[in-house]
């Protein structure tokens, strides 16, 4: 499950909490057998606490943010709420895109896919109220992330899937996030700083084996 940006999205919440946690890596293809006797039919990740299963990313993320909480735990929800919704539709535009079985719609796709990552950048570049608070005249926003220069909930969402696009996009199709969205890229560059997404972070191998078997070869 390592190329997982569900699990992935996690894994960065626990280190970012600075809580100690074990990994322990499962092969999907085999029956798991305790998965089914806690929870069947779901799917990974599962957070089990005290007997109970949760099986929703969103709810074990509310879960982990509600039990590791201030003041032991520092808060990983963002000031704005713009930050939440920044690039929510960018994983669902590119597995359209990836997956398409028709190759005369892939520059339609493809071009919907760069609009969401313009919109993404332009959020990106844009001054936040924090920074035009200290600097009324600043014109382009330099904070690393996006809600501020420190990790929050948005990016352990949000980082995973970038990185996935990116070399899913590169690998299959020779189109990678485009240099000149340079607020995208001052992003994941401030995102590969950090040991919360470099440590958790899928080799590319394995990204691009993963999608092996959905994408569409190339006509």
């Amino acid at each position: 499950m390592g190329h997982c940006p569900f699990c992935q999205r996690l894994f960065m919440v626990l280190l970012l909490k600075g809580v100690p946690f074990t990994l322990t890596t499962v092969d999907v293809k085999r029956a798991l057998d305790m998965l089914k006797d806690f929870a069947p039919g779901a799917q990974l990740p599962v957070l089990l606490y005290n007997g109970e299963p949760k099986t929703d990313t969103i709810t074990i993320e509310d879960f982990l943010e509600d039990k590791l909480g201030p003041p032991m735990f520092p808060s990983l929800v963002p000031r704005y709420r713009e930050s939440s919704l920044a690039g929510n539709d960018i994983f669902h535009k590119f597995s359209t895109f990836i997956k398409n079985p028709v190759p005369a719609q892939d520059e339609v796709l493809q071009r919907s896919l760069l609009r969401a990552l313009l919109k993404l950048d332009e959020y990106l570049s844009a001054p936040l109220e924090y920074e035009l608070a200290h600097d009324p005249h600043l014109r382009a926003s330099q904070r690393r992330f996006l809600d501020g220069d420190q990790l929050t909930l948005a990016d352990c969402n949000l980082l995973p899937k970038l990185n996935i696009v990116q070399v899913v996009c590169q690998h299959y199709r020779c189109f990678g996030i485009p240099k000149d969205l340079r607020g995208v890229w001052r992003y994941l560059n401030s995102a590969s700083e950090t040991k919360e997404f470099k440590y958790t972070c899928p080799n590319s191998e394995e990204i691009v084996q993963a999608y092996r078997s959905v994408v569409r070869s190339p006509q």
